[in-house]
């Protein structure tokens, strides 16, 4: 009997343990202030999880400190996207004094189920969709089990901050995880709205942001929601790593120009105008440092210094493209200086990615339109090339017709020929030189011959 009391007992313990891991901090506040208007801050995720959704948080964040917020409402709608972005998101989330809520409209997919698991509360409108967080590369392979294990980590370590089952947040990653009334073996686990709070993995279903609020048991409260401001739009936009490869492209594209057609001046001015836009708005953001910067000009310089001054291509060229490849990379790091310490290394490399395929692309797509623009089709290489050919047959000539109109007239030696002086012929001077010997002054000479831009003459 005494057994059954103490199996009952370690029970009811597991019981108080496991709720007790879990702090409602969102009741609590509700609990503690019963007559409060409540601030609530409500920003969107509803996009990629990407460089433009970090800065977004990030802002909101600092935004609801400012203002004084009670609780931060996300609106998410996302199928996932970077997992090093996740995962700065994630921990914002976690270490956040202010608590969080989430409403789910429809997916919260891969790295969105991971932010979502970090919030203290979640809402999800009927018929959304939470988990597939199986980590995969941009052609949506799964990538090896390293970075499975990673996510899978970030996962279990993310539920347990929360108080949320380690194994269900695993199973969202690891299909041969098998839980018996929840997921069979060799499947990825998704919620439903009904499954997650059936399950603990949400708190409520709502259809709106209203809803949500009133579910959450906020009776008197306000809601003020982010308005980005056009600086704002602008450095999203720019910070996207789709703009970000393009602007790599101009870049590296315009420097190439340059260097086929020195002095034109339009290329290495595309060239600058896109590292403006690429580095101003990672250095606004904190990204992009000084060093990077320098690394870069450093390259250009180095690379300029290969060209100009040393003949062939080698170690300066060499050391000037891994200088500039390098300062574009790592300007899309978050790390402090040369310290990468806690920068994952898969961030580092999405970024050295990114900026060798827009290297390639970009020498590639160069030296075709430089090949098209280099030929006689199209008005475009009429403009920046000359392409008329000046053929003999339709009157061309490099030869001056009065000078070959000389042979065989007679003149006189203007100055001494040794061999080369001066003639005077019907009353014109001209350059000339001495076929034999020399010619002094004052002497009868004739022209016999005319070659290169220059007349020859014998005395007679």
């Amino acid at each position: 009997m005494n057994k059954f009391i103490l199996t009952g007992l370690l029970i009811l313990a597991a019981a108080f343990v496991s709720g007790s891991e879990r702090e409602d901090r969102i009741g609590r506040l509700i609990d503690d202030n019963p007559e409060k208007e409540f601030l609530i801050y409500k920003f969107e995720i509803k996009e990629n999880i990407m460089a433009p959704a970090l800065r977004r948080t990030q802002r909101a964040f600092e935004d609801a400190d400012t203002l004084g917020a009670d609780v931060i409402l996300i609106h998410m709608n996302t199928y996932g996207g970077q997992v090093d972005i996740a995962d700065s998101i994630r921990t914002r989330i976690l270490q956040s004094r202010i608590p969080v809520m989430v409403f789910i409209d429809n997916n919260a997919a891969s790295a969105g189920a991971l932010i979502s698991i970090a919030t203290d509360r979640i809402y999800m409108r009927p018929g959304a969709n939470i988990g597939a967080a199986t980590v995969v590369d941009q052609t949506g392979e799964v990538v090896p089990d390293k970075f499975q294990s990673y996510m899978r980590s970030m996962m279990r370590s993310t539920a347990e901050a929360k108080g949320r089952d380690q194994d269900i947040a695993q199973a969202m990653v690891d299909p041969s995880i098998e839980i018996e009334g929840v997921i069979e073996a060799g499947k990825v686990l998704t919620f439903t709205a009904s499954e997650a709070m059936r399950w603990g993995f949400a708190e409520g279903m709502a259809e709106n942001v209203t809803e949500v609020v009133e579910l959450a048991g906020f009776e008197n409260y306000q809601i003020i929601e982010q308005t980005l401001t056009i600086i704002d739009r602008i450095i999203n936009f720019l910070i996207s790593p789709i703009v970000s490869g393009l602007l790599i492209m101009v870049i590296l594209g315009g420097i190439y120009f340059e260097l086929q057609t020195p002095g034109v001046g339009f290329p290495i001015l595309a060239a600058f105008t896109a590292a403006l836009f690429y580095f101003a708005p990672l250095y606004l953001e904190g990204m992009a440092s000084h060093w990077e910067i320098i690394l870069f000009v450093m390259g250009l310089a180095l690379l300029a210094v290969e060209i100009f001054a040393i003949p062939g291509f080698g170690l300066a060229g060499v050391l000037g493209i891994v200088f500039i490849i390098s300062g574009l990379a790592f300007a899309m790091v978050g790390n402090q200086g040369p310290d990468f310490t806690g920068v994952p290394l898969t961030e580092v490399g999405r970024a050295f990615l990114i900026v060798i395929i827009a290297f390639f692309l970009s020498l590639s797509l160069s030296m075709y339109t430089s090949a098209k623009l280099l030929t006689s089709k199209g008005r475009l290489g009429n403009i920046l090339a000359l392409n008329t050919v000046q053929d003999t047959m339709a009157g061309y000539s490099s030869i001056n017709v009065k000078m070959r109109d000389l042979m065989g007239k007679t003149g006189t030696a203007y100055t001494i020929l040794r061999p080369s002086g001066k003639v005077e012929i019907e009353d014109d001077v001209y350059d000339a030189t001495a076929l034999t010997g020399y010619i002094d002054k004052g002497e009868q000479v004739k022209v016999v011959k005319y070659e290169t831009s220059q007349i020859f003459v014998i005395k007679v």
